[in-house]
Order: structure tokens, then sequence, then C-alpha cells
């Protein structure tokens, strides 16, 4: 599906913002913002420290649930893989919004409910980082936009400069086509995250819930679409294989 990508941006984005303003600016898509923050708390700057390094085992476990459940998969296809890893992500960010509503109003970073639903939160993020290392597909990152930002900063450069060739121009023209609304996108889904969470509160997680469950069935759907070409193909590979055989025996008769 060629919006996928753009579609899995939009979640990390608006995801990260919603618990990043929600949780005492706890990063749940990744993990390099919650150690800047653990440093800087470390420091007395801040609050919600142990929020922050509970994230970390939270999230290497939703890496390490997926691995193993791709893993068990036999046999294990990209559809089916991916129908399997959005099904449970769509599961952890359900969870991770009934904890948020039961905790809400948020008001201490040490509570161990406020702490458990942080720790959801950075699991159901954990598989979808998983998901684009686990299921082969042709694609960019749209958790983490550090390396987009600066790949289609250089993509733009060699676009514009003369001294490149015109073969390397076509290829970075590609690639930024490929990465540049996956950066927008993300943004939007940041903007959205904030403001959703200001009207809603933790309810705005019903939105990537609803997604995430559109994605696993469109995948289960690409899993049955595949199966049927290749089901007719081996149809009349046999008819075929038949045929071959029947004008055989009637060669040998003669």
């Amino acid at each position: 599906m060629k919006s996928e990508d753009s579609v899995l941006a939009a979640i990390a984005g608006y995801v990260d913002t919603l618990s990043f303003v929600a949780l005492f600016g706890l990063f749940t898509a990744h993990v390099t913002g919650n150690f800047v923050l653990i440093g800087a708390e470390a420091a007395g700057f801040g609050q919600g420290v142990f929020m922050k390094l509970m994230a970390f085992p939270s999230f290497v476990a939703g890496v390490v649930v997926s691995s193993v459940l791709v893993k068990s998969v036999e046999p294990a296809t990209p559809n089916r893989a991916a129908c399997l890893l959005y099904a449970l992500q769509a599961a952890l960010m359900l969870a991770f919004c009934i904890a948020g509503v039961g905790v809400s109003p948020v008001v201490h970073a040490d509570s161990m409910p406020v702490i458990v639903c942080g720790m959801v939160g950075a699991a159901a993020m954990g598989v979808q980082n998983a998901h684009g290392r686990l299921v082969a597909r042709p694609g960019v990152p749209n958790t983490v936009m550090t390396g987009n930002v600066t790949q289609a900063v250089l993509d733009a450069i060699d676009i514009l400069s003369p001294q490149v060739s015109a073969d390397a121009r076509a290829v970075a023209r590609m690639r930024l086509g490929k990465m540049l609304p996956t950066i927008l996108v993300f943004a939007a889904g940041a903007i959205a995250g904030a403001l959703a969470y200001r009207h809603v509160g933790f309810w705005a997680l019903l939105l990537p819930f609803v997604a995430l469950i559109w994605l696993a069935f469109h995948a289960r759907g690409g899993q049955m679409d595949m199966a049927a070409p290749k089901a007719a193909s081996t149809t009349a590979t046999d008819a075929a294989t038949q045929r071959t055989l029947a004008s055989a025996q009637e060669q040998l008769r003669a």
C-alpha cells in the first residue's frame, strides 16, 4: 500500500506528541529523546525521571514481543506478519488510551498508574519501530525523522547542483519524493496529536487505534489477494502439465 508509510508516520508524530504533552515530556516513539530528558532531569531540570527510565524496558519489550511473534508465524509472509504487528500495536494503543483515561487528570509524574500508562505507550511504539525492521517492504523510516530530514536536504542539494549527473539527480528526485510526504505527515500528526489531547484528552488515542485496525485489515486483504493469483497460477501450471503428459502418451501409442 503506497500510503502505508504516511499513515504510520502520522501515527508516530501524533502519539509521540500526545505523550509528550500529557506525560511530562515522555517520548514514546523513540528512546533518544528520553535519554536526553533523563540527563536533564538528573541535573534537576524537569520531572518524571522514573517514568522515562521505565519507558526504555517497555519499548524493548515491544520490540522483543514483535520479533518473537513474527518468527513464530509459519509461513511468515510479509502481509501476514504485518497484519499481526498492526493488530498487536492496535491492542496496545487501546490499552494506552484506557490507561490514560483512567489516570486523567495526570497530576503526579511519579504516580504508579501514570508510569504504567507511559510504559504501555512506549511498548506500543516499540512495536511500530520493530515493524520496519521485521517486515521486508519498500519504504522509509516512519518513527524518527532525523535521518529522513538529513537525506531530504542532501537530495535537494543534489537536485539543485549542476555538478551532479542527470542520473544521480533522477535518483535523488525519486528518493526525495518518497521521503518528503513522510516528513510532512509526521509534522502534521504531531500538531494534530497536541490539539486532539487539548480537546479530548487521552480519548484522542482512539484515532491511531482505528488507523491501525484499518492497516491490519488491509494487510490481511493483501495476503488474500496474493494467495488468489498464486492458486490460479498453480492451477494453470497443473493443467499445462497434464496436457503435456497426454500429448506424450499419444505420441508413444503412435
